[in-house]
Formats: C-alpha cells, sequence, structure tokens
C-alpha cells in the first residue's frame, strides 16, 4: 500500500493542491469539497485534508457548513472590489517604506524582474508575467519590513486568488499592466516613497476599473 500524506506536509501539500485547482478554474466556486474524494485524488490522509480545509477556511478561500461539508467560498465582484481597496491601503504603505529600507540586494532583484517583466510580455509569456508580477509583490512587501502588513494581505488575497488568475489572462492585461508594475519598480528601488506609494495606488485602482469592467460585460445581454 503506498503511504499517503500526513501531518504538515500532508495539510500544506492539500491546501496548495487546491489554491492551483482554483487558479486554473479546475475547483469552482460553490463547489462541494469531499474529504473522501481529495483524500484519494491528493494521495493524503482525511485527516491532512480536514486540516488543510481549516486553513483554508481561515483565509476565506473555503466555507465549511455544519452537517453539509465543505466547499469553494464564492466572493462577488462587490467583495473583491472592497477587498482589493483594503489590500491597496496596504500595498501603498509597504511600497513607501520599501522605498526607504530594501537593501542593495532587493533593489537588484526588482529591477531584474523588470527586465524580465518588459521580456515576458514582448514574448507572450503570459504565465511567466504572473510569476513575476506575483514574485514583485512579494518582494516589495518583503522589502518594507511590515509584518502586520503582511500577514493582512495573505489573508486578504486568499479569497481573491480565482479573480487574479482571471484578470492576468485578460487579452492585453499583461502589457496594460506593465507600465504600473515598472513604476512601482523604478520608484521602489530609486528609493522614492512618495512616488512609490502613488505607483502602488495607480496599479490598485486600476485592478478595481478592470474588476467593474469585467462584472459589467459578463452582465450585458
Amino acid at each position: 500500500m503506498t503511504d499517503k500524506l500526513t501531518g504538515a506536509a500532508g495539510r500544506e501539500y492539500v491546501a496548495n493542491t487546491i489554491r492551483q485547482a482554483l487558479r486554473s478554474g479546475d475547483l469552482v466556486p460553490g463547489q462541494r469539497l469531499v474529504e473522501l474524494d481529495l483524500a484519494e485524488s491528493y494521495g493524503a490522509t482525511r485527516g491532512a485534508v480536514r486540516e488543510a480545509l481549516q486553513d483554508l477556511a481561515a483565509e476565506d478561500i473555503v466555507e465549511i457548513v455544519p452537517r453539509r461539508g465543505a466547499r469553494i467560498r464564492a466572493v462577488s465582484v462587490e467583495e473583491a472590489v472592497q477587498i482589493t481597496e483594503c489590500r491597496s491601503a496596504l500595498e501603498q504603505l509597504c511600497a513607501r517604506k520599501a522605498a526607504t529600507r530594501a537593501d542593495e540586494e532587493q533593489r537588484a532583484e526588482l529591477r531584474l524582474i523588470g527586465v524580465d517583466m518588459r521580456q515576458a510580455v514582448a514574448d507572450g509569456a503570459w504565465d511567466t508575467y504572473s510569476a513575476l508580477n506575483q514574485r514583485l509583490h512579494e518582494l516589495v512587501i518583503e522589502a518594507s519590513g511590515q509584518e502586520v502588513a503582511r500577514r493582512q494581505l495573505e489573508r486578504l488575497n486568499g479569497p481573491m486568488v480565482r479573480f487574479q488568475f482571471r484578470l492576468a489572462l485578460r487579452p492585453g492585461r499583461p502589457a496594460q499592466s506593465l507600465p504600473q508594475h515598472l513604476a512601482i519598480i523604478d520608484a521602489v528601488a530609486g528609493g522614492d516613497p512618495d512616488a512609490a506609494a502613488r505607483a502602488a495606488a495607480a496599479h490598485l485602482d486600476d485592478v478595481i476599473e478592470q474588476l467593474k469592467s469585467s462584472a459589467a460585460q459578463t452582465a450585458a445581454p
């Protein structure tokens, strides 16, 4: 019999696999998550699956309904906009602090991310661009040294996984967001806290507009 994943390793693997399945569309909002099925699919014990679902519920990705089990939590566009507004305030704070606190190694990595982002857009490498986008936001938060903001952003980003992935894949979106990301990079790497905060605000304002636009297009007859 093949050993099943258990303990902390199994718990983390199951949680990460569910997050990825949500990004890719293999899991959708409202879909039921049955412990036994997940355990068999992911090669984990039911205990590891149960703990992973509890972790995801704490992140607002999953909701656990008494006597009915777990399911992927549906997030409305209105809630997504409100989450992004909160993200904006925190990311402006992080960008401002990162501009004054980043060390030379972090500034160099930021500049390299900018170079790689330009190349990814030129090559049409959207998966690469998405990964660079994620690393950029992570690096700015790391450089800021703002641990409280980091924890709050992790919680806010949980329910937004599917929205972020779908938005990133919209035709023309990488080319549209590239100048915004480069503005953040230039300001943080250049040590300009005011410009860094403005660039972060402009980027998140545009994300909000894209969310609203996407909702309007979906609702159109």
